[in-house]
């Protein structure tokens, strides 16, 4: 990766695909305003650049079964330090868990899950998580509705 110095049409380049990550190239040139040729260049060095780190197609929960997203805040025992390891693999290999931060405050973790319903929840709760080495307690906040969900960010 690179240093490059974005202009606007590097940020309507990454805006577009933000909200279009098929777009092909004559779409993001028109958007642009740019020759097909110029595009793909610059498409290719945002990439390079590593301002782009990867397309992915976005599922729709409810039509998998998956009705339930909790946010679990997560406290490891003191001096888990040698069970951070353990954890961030467990973390890592858990589908269920679709996000997970470490955090300040009263709680070392935050984790986004996903679950089929809240017997899964409350299963993949009490058989999975609170089983990982160095988990103290776990305290699970269920979504009600979901007003906005997005991996967009803000272009400067």
């Amino acid at each position: 990766m690179y240093k490059i110095d974005m202009d606007q049409i590097d940020r309507k380049i990454l805006d577009y695909l933000q909200q279009n990550g098929r777009a092909s190239n004559l779409e993001l040139a028109e958007v642009a305003k740019l020759s097909a040729a110029q595009c793909h260049r610059r498409h290719k060095r945002l990439e390079t650049a590593g301002f782009i780190m990867r397309y992915e197609t976005r599922l729709d929960p409810e039509r998998l079964g998956l009705f339930v997203i909790a946010f679990v805040h997560v406290s490891m025992e003191k001096g888990h330090i040698h069970n951070l390891p353990t954890f961030k693999t467990t973390i890592l290999d858990v589908p269920q868990i679709l996000e997970c931060y470490s955090v300040t405050g009263d709680f070392d973790y935050v984790l986004k899950v996903i679950a089929p319903d809240l017997k899964a929840l409350s299963d993949f709760l009490m058989e999975k998580l609170m089983r990982i080495p160095g988990v103290n307690g776990v305290r699970s906040s269920v979504c009600l509705d979901e007003l906005k969900s997005t991996n967009a960010l803000p272009l400067p």
